[in-house]
């Protein structure tokens, strides 16, 4: 499996919705190859560094055909998608998404090798970011959330690079398949168990699979998806 880079994108802390939450969802395209550290991308930021960025959410994949399934279904979001870069990802491509990739996958990106950690799951910011209160809840439904990777050689990549899929060690765990745990069939024993003794899979979400089957109940997802008062735009 060979595809071309669409677009390597990095972006800024700036000031996200009227109460100016700091926030590095804002990215752009990057022109000049850039070079994929272990920690992020060069020239990146997050504004909330204890939930996004680090090893295990190091490069952020989100797939440009989601991009014309919002427009259709969401038509007044059409003016905050004209291009990438909306949902906060630093790589976009065309020809692959959360059905075809598996957890653990490993990619040659440029000259980088990156491994695919864990998916997004989104939070309140993107409530913010396109002034839909309930958009986060609306990307974790429909499961268009894009993945992250871990990088397990630093190298470069510019878009037009291929990205070459070189190992697939869970063939059948397609990260559609594990959403579908996290977020429809939320107790399923067998599967969490299975999860829970996965390497490959970052840590907290092994960790999530673990409390499930420790407490039997699902977590609370009001603190992620919901917009707290403090961050909340005024009406």
């Amino acid at each position: 499996m060979t595809l071309a880079v669409r677009a390597v994108l990095v972006g800024k802390v700036a000031p996200l919705g009227r109460r100016g939450v700091a926030s590095g969802i804002f990215k752009q395209p990057v022109g000049d190859s850039v070079l994929v550290t272990r920690t992020g991308l060069a020239g990146d930021a997050q504004g909330d560094t204890g939930r996004h960025g680090g090893p295990e959410k190091a490069v952020h994949h989100y797939p440009y055909e989601h991009y014309a399934l919002w427009r259709r279904e969401a038509p007044g979001l059409a003016a905050l998608l004209p291009r990438e870069g909306a949902f906060g990802e630093n790589l976009s491509t065309e020809g692959l998404t959360e059905a075809d990739v598996c957890i653990g996958d490993v990619y040659r990106l440029g000259t980088a090798l990156v491994q695919l950690s864990q998916g997004r799951q989104p939070c309140w910011r993107l409530n913010e970011r396109f002034g839909e209160p309930a958009m986060a809840r609306r990307v974790q439904e429909t499961g268009r959330t894009g993945w992250y990777y871990r990088v397990l050689e630093e190298g470069r990549v510019r878009a037009g690079d291929r990205m070459t899929l070189v190992e697939r060690p869970a063939e059948g765990w397609t990260l559609q398949r594990i959403m579908d745990v996290l977020y429809r069939d939320t107790l399923n024993r067998e599967v969490l168990a299975r999860l829970v003794d996965m390497p490959l899979l970052a840590e907290s979400w092994r960790n999530l699979a673990r409390r499930r089957l420790e407490q039997q109940a699902v977590e609370d997802w009001s603190p992620r998806l919901e917009t707290p008062a403090a961050a909340r735009a005024e009406p």
